[in-house]
């Protein structure tokens, strides 16, 4: 899923999903599997820059524009020029991107599951030793480095990130004499609680289509998507653990919590909805997702912890979602680039971001600095410190995705469709065919 889906892979900001956009991608032209042209190094001219445009792009336009006065002052006969890149046509402009290096731009945004997919285009520079010189390289979060990293090399600087957490609504907690969960279990008996008082709500909102809420009970139970033999990629997630993580999750969408008969289809963007519209007592939402509730029936009633994990004061594994800035390899300005890069990437522009878009920082000193100053950042800023997970970094990764493979099991076993294992071995079957 691509960009904000992550901040996504979800509230979605019209974004597609990854397997879709890299579907269409496919669909559209071959991808070059060889390398993308060796480029060049000159120090004036232009400087090609591809962004994802927004719903609202004035406040980013705006950061990214001083950003290019800065860079132009320093350097003459330098311009740099932006092209804003719509999220339903960017499938076919990095097609041709990657099929035409002389059309590339010289570095572009993009999506972090994305990464898998591109690098073996070889379209994208290495920048592992790029970051490694950069005086502000080791201040990128650990967890989110690995977020840009595919066969060990690093393909992107982390712009950004985005991370869930549980919302709660402060005044029915309040009103039922509810205390936040500290565990799993102890959020679905809460949320069993708050339905059978409160029938009008949803106990928790949560979705058959959410993948990334679903992912952290898997993670926090100990189970994974899948693990690599050093060879390729092998399905997991119908072993014991990562069942039974996927099971708990799917006993939230049952009549007691999240009735199926809404609940199966909801997507993230919907069951973040259901809350901000004051008719859900939780919710796995994204530090993104801040606008809606401020906008909705929920504002100045909702509270954000960490997601709880299976064991008192664990945190669950949350999944890194967010966008990258990447180099072109066939870029003819190649140190130009990648300066511009780190400009973007740098701690003043993350903070000017943060202010403009609600990005999150993944420079852990911008982190703390922003948490120190705005409680509502501090436990999406803790559930990072904790540890996060991504999924399995191949360009199998789109097919799956695209098939819906993982919903699918969920709505079966949150149905009664089928036994959850009956419905995880199907997954896994069809997972090891697209890693094959």
């Amino acid at each position: 899923m691509l960009h904000r889906e992550f901040r996504s892979g979800g509230a979605v900001r019209r974004a597609l999903t990854l397997g879709a956009a890299l579907f269409l991608l496919a669909g559209c032209a071959p991808v070059q599997s060889g390398p993308a042209g060796s480029g060049g190094d000159e120090k004036t001219g232009t400087v090609r820059v591809w962004l994802f445009d927004e719903a609202n792009r004035a406040p980013k336009e705006a950061v990214v524009n001083e950003a290019i006065a800065e860079f132009q002052a320093t350097r003459p006969g330098v311009e740099v020029d932006v092209q804003w890149v719509p999220v339903a046509a960017r499938a076919e402009k990095f097609a041709g991107a990657f099929n035409d290096p002389a059309s590339a731009p010289d570095l572009a945004e993009f999506g972090n599951t994305d990464l898998a997919g591109y690098a073996v285009t070889g379209a994208f520079a290495d920048l592992s030793a790029d970051l490694a010189a950069w005086p502000e390289g080791k201040d990128i979060d650990p967890s989110v480095l690995e977020t840009a990293k595919s066969g060990g090399k690093v393909y992107g600087l982390p712009w950004y990130t985005g991370i869930r957490a549980l919302y709660y609504r402060t005044d029915i907690f309040t009103e039922l004499d509810l205390r936040p969960p500290t565990t799993l279990a102890e959020l679905t008996d809460t949320a069993r609680r708050v339905r059978a008082k409160r029938p009008d709500l949803y106990g928790i909102s949560v979705g058959g289509k959410y993948t990334y809420a679903m992912l952290p009970f898997l993670w926090a139970h100990g189970g994974e998507i899948a693990e690599n033999d050093g060879t390729m990629w092998n399905a997991t997630l119908n072993a014991d653990r990562a069942k039974e993580g996927i099971t708990r999750y799917a006993e939230l969408i049952k009549d007691d919590i999240c009735p199926p008969a809404q609940c199966a289809d909801f997507t993230g963007t919907q069951s973040v909805q259901a809350f901000a519209g004051g008719k859900a007592a939780m919710t796995i939402g994204g530090d993104f997702s801040r606008k809606a509730m401020d906008q909705g029936a929920s504002k100045d009633k909702y509270a954000v912890i960490p997601l709880p994990g299976t064991e008192l004061g664990s945190v669950a594994p949350a999944f890194a979602g967010g966008n990258l800035l990447g180099v072109f390899r066939a870029s003819m300005r190649r140190g130009l680039a990648v300066d511009f890069v780190q400009l973007l990437g740098s701690a003043k522009y993350q903070e000017k971001m943060y202010r403009a878009m609600g990005n999150l920082p993944t420079l852990t000193s911008v982190q703390r600095q922003l948490a120190a100053n705005d409680p509502f950042l501090a436990p999406f800023v803790e559930t990072l410190r904790a540890g996060t997970k991504f999924v399995p970094s191949t360009p199998a990764w789109s097919t799956i995705d695209s098939q819906n493979l993982l919903p699918t099991a969920v709505q079966q076993i949150a149905t009664g469709a089928k036994e959850p294992s009956a419905a995880l071995n199907a997954a896994a079957a069809a997972m090891n065919k697209a890693f094959r």
